[in-house]
């Protein structure tokens, strides 16, 4: 019997061969065995067999082996991929000098043809020595189809992979630190590929994907503001077309158009609203297939007191008419204090269209006390087209829409004003993201090159702290992570003007947490159980983290000098995130103060700040599989969970689930979602931005299995109490993505398994 090798040749079948394969992926890996493997994989050999599918057949195998008792088989099965690869890349075992490997990635035109100028042959010979490829057989199997479905340079359309997982890092690494002064670049070459290759850092889809490649657009979302103009409407979808096509999320600010009905030109004309457009700007979001990588996607913002928000909250349930909805983006709702202040004292709310009430939108997000004034003497004038609602009727709305969809967000704009960066009245914020964990600020186009126009971008990675110790350790990781994001500001291309001239005067970036599950494992606490103690934990440790990205922006704005607008940060002024946050947190704990603020205080002040935002807590649901970590803050569903990508159905599981098994706080094993909210609310004590916090409920925790209406609004209230600026999704309970045992699996793969995506979907 012959075999079909991958350069198009035969050979006799030699068993002997996939039986070392395996037996070499099995070696040094306790609680495994190739023979189970080799029986599992029931081969059905036939006369030239393709020896590729004879090992996807052999990484099946594995990888149905991966169960709560027999975790270890996940490192079999990414090793038995690692050396699939190897061989489509290299055509051999052994990896190739990086030199080398560039040359021919680029005769492919894969890679950036500018490596080759940035660097000497010498250099090259250094990058080569620092690249540890043993590092691959410590990627599992859900980080090894994560890299080659994802993140490994590839030929989309024919599916070719032209890299390997180290050679990705150092290269990435290399590209951002390329411009470095040539007596420092090599170092934080190193410290950067060890970081990132270890898992220190996580780094977003964009970056991954595209740092060393021809495309030179790294931003894992994009802010759009659209003003109430043909146009700034029609600047507006251009530019999400342009991001779009280039792999970034959309965040779109349509709160500003005027409401159905308002008169044109004094009266010509009808306006008809707001969902006609809102139809147009998701046909512009669905536009591209983003190269492949994930589908378009978007979060369209608009204020609870808009004209139309009966019609607008329903946008996206499954009832109604394909002409009255526009189901195929999400919908960030925003709210301030007099709404609440409405909910809480039984009065009504009263819907404006912003064109009808000048001056009332901007007040909205940055001045509550004018807001109220505008808002109540609207109320009082009759000329002014208006309806009125009761506010627990529209707040009841708002929840119902967000529990039936889960994809109905909530913006607090007042707290991502106040407990921001910026001085509102130099930058204001009107809006989020595609994930809401960004608040930055946003001007409108007028048109596509409209130089006074303002498009903000996200630049995101995140530090593990699974591979934090103490609260020192972040010292180093936070200057590299800030370091790293920095320098790709400056390195890559902006397809729209208006994103190049604020980004580059901004540079605002996001640095946030993965595997925090993991970590409160470690340190013995939970979500929903989560007393005094162990918030104050959670807040030494936020404090440093916190701490150490503002210092390391200081120390680049002393090395390179502070960005250009940084005298719109509150920065500037000396003033930090635990100076302006709701003090009602501190009924939860006290802050620790451990941190020497007072001197970092002298320094933003003298010195100032490179980067005009840092933190932000992102989802990033693919991009921790790569760092075999939980996601982002959140608690896992199940300690080994089915993850549904594009790429197919990955298991992964829970750091160190041997001894930690006992100590996971799972996410249905939670009565409410208020311990984790406690848990939001001192984590954004210290972000500059905001947190892509997610409400989950499990319906058998409550009478008749149903959550009620009360429960909802009671964790709204509470999160406004905190100071928790934004909602993300609504979970609830049905068994998606979970897995206990194997005879589970047929019946989840019919079922919804869970298929979130990052901001990453945005980006991660």
């Amino acid at each position: 019997m012959l075999v079909t090798k991958r350069d198009g040749t035969t050979a006799p079948l030699d068993l002997s061969k996939f039986h070392r394969v395996v037996l070499n992926s099995c070696e040094g890996i306790t609680g495994v065995s190739a023979s189970d493997i080799e029986i599992k994989s029931q081969i059905q050999f036939k006369n030239k067999m393709k020896t590729s599918e004879i090992q996807e057949i052999l990484i099946k195998a594995a990888a149905e082996l991966i169960t709560q008792d027999t975790p270890n088989y996940q490192y079999v099965a990414g090793r038995l991929i690692n050396y699939h690869l190897r061989k489509e890349v290299y055509g051999q075992y052994t990896p190739i000098h990086l030199y080398d490997h560039v040359k021919n990635v680029i005769d492919k035109k894969y890679y950036d043809k500018q490596i080759l100028e940035l660097y000497t042959k010498e250099e090259f010979d250094e990058l080569n020595a620092m690249i540890d490829h043993t590092r691959d057989d410590l990627l599992t199997f859900a980080a090894m189809e994560q890299f080659r479905g994802k993140y490994l340079v590839k030929n989309r359309v024919s599916g070719e992979i032209y890299e390997t997982p180290q050679m990705c890092y150092i290269l990435v690494s290399a590209t951002l630190f390329a411009n470095y002064p040539k007596e420092t670049r090599m170092k934080y070459v190193k410290k950067y590929y060890d970081a990132i290759s270890k898992f220190d850092i996580s780094l977003p889809t964009p970056i991954m994907a595209g740092v060393r490649t021809p495309s030179r657009q790294y931003a894992s979302c994009v802010l759009i503001d659209c003003d109430d103009s043909l146009d700034s409407i029609n600047a507006s979808t251009s530019a999400i077309v342009k991001y779009i096509s280039q792999k970034a999320g959309i965040g779109l600010n349509v709160g500003r158009l005027r409401a159905e009905g308002s008169p044109i030109r004094g009266g010509e004309a009808k306006h008809t609203g707001l969902i006609p457009f809102i139809k147009m700007f998701q046909a512009a979001v669905k536009s591209c297939s983003q190269g492949g990588i994930r589908g378009g996607a978007a979060t369209f913002y608009y204020p609870i007191w808009h004209l139309e928000v009966e019609n607008l909250l329903v946008l996206k349930n499954n009832k109604g008419t394909e002409e009255s909805r526009a189901r195929h983006v999400d919908y960030g709702v925003q709210f301030n204090k007099l709404m609440y202040e409405r909910l809480l004292t039984g009065g009504d709310i009263t819907l404006f269209s912003p064109h009808d009430v000048p001056g009332l939108y901007e007040a909205f997000f940055n001045d509550q006390d004018h807001f109220k004034t505008l808002y109540e003497r609207a109320e009082r004038n009759p000329k002014i087209k208006k309806d009125k609602i009761k506010a627990i009727d529209l707040f009841s709305a708002f929840v119902q829409e967000r529990q039936d969809t889960g994809r109905i967000y909530l913006m607090n704009v007042d707290h991502c004003n106040t407990h921001s960066s910026f001085i509102p009245e130099k930058a204001t914020v009107y809006m989020s993201n595609l994930c809401t964990e960004i608040t930055l600020p946003t001007n409108p186009l007028n048109d596509l090159n409209d130089a006074a126009g303002e498009i903000s971008t996200c630049i995101l990675s995140a530090i593990n702290w699974g591979n934090i110790r103490k609260p020192s350790d972040f010292e180093s990781v936070c200057n590299l992570a800030v370091r790293g994001l920095d320098a790709l500001i400056s390195y890559q291309n902006y397809p729209v003007l208006a994103a190049e001239i604020a980004t580059k005067a901004r540079r605002n970036l996001g640095v946030g947490i993965i595997n925090f599950a993991y970590w409160l494992a470690k340190h013995d606490l939970n979500y929903q159980d989560i007393d005094a103690t162990g918030l104050a934990l959670i807040d030494e440790y936020v404090e440093a983290w916190s701490y150490y990205l503002i210092k390391a922006s200081v120390d680049l704005a002393e090395e390179f000098g502070p960005c250009d607008k940084y005298k719109d940060t509150k920065y500037s002024k000396g003033i930090l995130p635990i100076d302006t946050y709701k003090k009602e947190v501190d009924e939860l704990v006290a802050p620790s103060n451990k941190m020497d603020w007072e001197e970092l205080r002298d320094r933003l002040v003298n010195v100032g700040i490179r980067n005009s935002t840092l933190m932000a807590l992102m989802p990033s649901e693919s991009s921790s599989q790569i760092s075999n970590a939980t996601n982002g803050i959140e608690p896992p569903r199940s300690l080994v969970s089915i993850k549904q990508s594009k790429d197919g159905v990955l298991k992964q599981v829970v750091p160190e689930i041997k001894r930690l098994k006992n100590k996971y706080d799972l996410l249905w094993d939670q009565k409410s979602p208020e311990g984790y909210l406690k848990i939001v609310a001192i984590l954004q004590r210290y972000i500059d931005q905001t947190i892509s916090a997610n409400t989950s409920y499990n319906p058998k925790f409550y009478p008749e299995h149903k959550v009620p209406m009360s429960e909802h609004l009671k964790m709204m209230v509470n999160a406004y109490k905190w100071g928790i600026k934004t909602f993300y999704y609504n979970n609830t309970n049905d068994m998606a993505g979970e897995i206990e045992d194997d005879e589970s699996l047929p019946e989840l793969l019919q079922s919804d398994v869970d298929d979130s995506e990052d901001c990453e979907a945005c980006a991660i």
